[in-house]
């Protein structure tokens, strides 16, 4: 039996802190680094406390998947040791077929350490390690072509090799979640890949930094580049079928070249790490497009119900809502 979703790129160890020490500097200034958060300089930082999760986007994308009842396999690269080996674990106990996760000889398995705010707002550390090993081999490009859905995110620094074999392939859609190797290479990049892509899933500043690798559009206003219709169209224009960008409170907004569609963040019980919301979000928005008949409103309205349930949680792959069950 086929798989209904395959999730390719990253699986890691996340070590997750909390630390209120650091200080909020708006740098409106800068499109591209509107906030930055500041330490001391040579200073010893008090961490309140910290725990070990699991985390990447095709490992969350692929739990979230299962959750809603998706046959669904994660293709991904991990090192042969205990990281990697507690990750496939993770995998299978919650229902995902880890059969196209490949442990690397001599290669650590992808870590990250993610530093949360009291507010919730995060910054990542990551090291690659074995998933920059990620290559797409022809038995697994065979199984790919098989599955109704592809969602791909973050792919290693040698993404091209990667990349072109999966999107030559015909019969799966393709939704993508692009890493920052993909999106900092810039539009004209990826042009040929969005042709192909039936879901592009950024985050706005993503969206910005595309946008502004435009020749076209690199005199325009900061205002013009925080107007989200402006870089819904922007995006569109380069050729996927729907457009997804998501802007943390603000909600997430959707264009499909005819319509604008609009989702509100729904209020959370308890805000306790947004760590992957858009990995939730971007999966949650997928699985309720194919589960609704291409409905773009109950996909968003999905996707911001399910992120609103795992942001009071610890880690990207914990309080996550079955969809098939939200009325």
């Amino acid at each position: 039996m086929k798989n209904h979703i395959i999730t390719v790129g990253g699986a890691t160890r996340d070590t997750t802190f909390f630390t209120d020490e650091g200080v909020l500097i708006d740098n409106q200034r800068d499109v591209l680094r509107q906030k930055l958060l500041a330490f001391e300089y040579g200073a010893k930082i008090k961490i309140d406390r910290f725990y070990f999760l699991f985390g990447g986007g095709a490992a969350n994308a692929a739990v979230n998947f299962a959750v809603s009842g998706f046959k669904t396999a994660c293709l991904a690269r991990v090192g042969q040791d205990e990281s990697g080996r507690a990750i496939i674990a993770n995998l299978r106990q919650h229902g995902v077929i880890t059969s196209l996760v490949s442990s690397e000889k001599n290669r650590e398995t992808m870590i990250s350490f993610i530093l949360v705010t009291p507010g919730g707002e995060r910054i990542i550390f990551t090291s690659r390690a074995a998933h920059n090993d990620l290559r797409i081999s022809r038995q697994e490009e065979r199984i790919l072509k098989q599955a109704d859905w592809l969602y791909l995110a973050s792919l290693p620094g040698d993404w091209l090799p990667a990349a072109r074999k999966i999107f030559s392939l015909s019969g799966p859609k393709i939704a993508w979640n692009p890493g920052a190797s993909q999106y900092q290479a810039g539009l004209k990049k990826i042009a040929s890949f969005l042709k192909r892509t039936s879901v592009f899933c950024v985050n706005k500043d993503e969206a910005i930094e595309l946008v502004l690798s435009d020749a076209r559009y690199r005199g325009q206003s900061p205002a013009f580049l925080n107007n989200v219709k402006n870089l819904l169209v922007a995006l569109k224009a380069a050729g996927p079928e729907i457009v997804l960008i998501t802007s943390g409170q603000d909600g997430a907004d959707v264009y499909d070249g005819h319509n604008f569609y609009h989702q509100a963040v729904f209020p959370e019980k308890k805000r306790v790490d947004i760590t992957g919301v858009g990995d939730v979000f971007n999966s949650s928005f997928v699985a309720g497009w194919e589960l609704s008949g291409g409905d773009i409103k109950r996909a968003l309205y999905l996707g911001a119900k399910n992120t609103a349930s795992k942001i009071a949680y610890f880690g990207a792959q914990n309080g996550l809502l079955d969809l098939r069950q939200i009325k």
